[in-house]
């Protein structure tokens, strides 16, 4: 066989075959997941043109925005103040982290757990899929959630005023959960990845 030359697929078993084609049927749940992502942007442009209008004295954009992040007052809000505007950049950010989650399980578990993308070479090519596999898929995951998870502490600390104090404890502890199980996978991972490998 020259260089040129692609070696010869492997011709699986009928049943065999069946199994391993039966990964694509993850394919529709990928295309899902894209479709969610412009929903978030969607969303995303929404609020950012909200924060806009309300900056520049819009009463409409203003209510809206208190609608969505959940913000009460003793007295009617008339104009943007800082605790408003620093929670719906938080919300902002979030959508951003979030997208972000999606683009790691799409990009992600399609080329781990579908079909490689042969993206090698390419000039935009994500630097942390050329090591991907399910276990640092898993850490990455998890890391992105306790940011996530993140956001929505601080967003509920700064409008404290608003929420039950079961409300407050439990965030708190589902946030050290997450943080923990975090851990406990990053910790794992490393105890089961041969020694002297790289780990990222």
């Amino acid at each position: 066989m020259t260089p040129t030359e692609s070696p010869k697929a492997i011709r699986l078993r009928p049943l065999p075959n069946l199994i391993f084609a039966s990964r694509w049927l993850q394919l529709p749940l990928y295309l899902g997941l894209i479709l969610a992502q412009a929903v978030y942007v969607f969303h995303f442009w929404v609020e950012l043109v909200h924060l806009i209008e309300a900056a520049f004295g819009n009463a409409t954009a203003l209510q809206a925005l208190i609608t969505s992040i959940g913000y009460k007052a003793d007295t009617q809000v008339i104009s943007l103040n800082e605790t408003i505007i620093m929670l719906v950049v938080l919300a902002l950010i979030d959508v951003v982290m979030i997208s972000n989650l999606l683009i790691m399980v799409i990009v992600g578990g399609y080329e781990t757990f579908v079909s490689r993308m042969d993206l090698e070479g390419h000039p935009d090519q994500p630097e942390w899929l050329s090591h991907v596999n399910a276990s640092v898929l898993k850490v990455k995951l998890g890391t992105a959630i306790i940011g996530i998870s993140s956001i929505h502490l601080l967003k509920t600390f700064i409008n404290a005023a608003n929420y039950d104090v079961k409300v407050l404890m439990w965030q708190t502890i589902i946030h050290t959960v997450f943080l923990l199980s975090a851990l406990a996978i990053a910790m794992t991972d490393r105890l089961m990845s041969p020694a002297g490998t790289d780990r990222h």
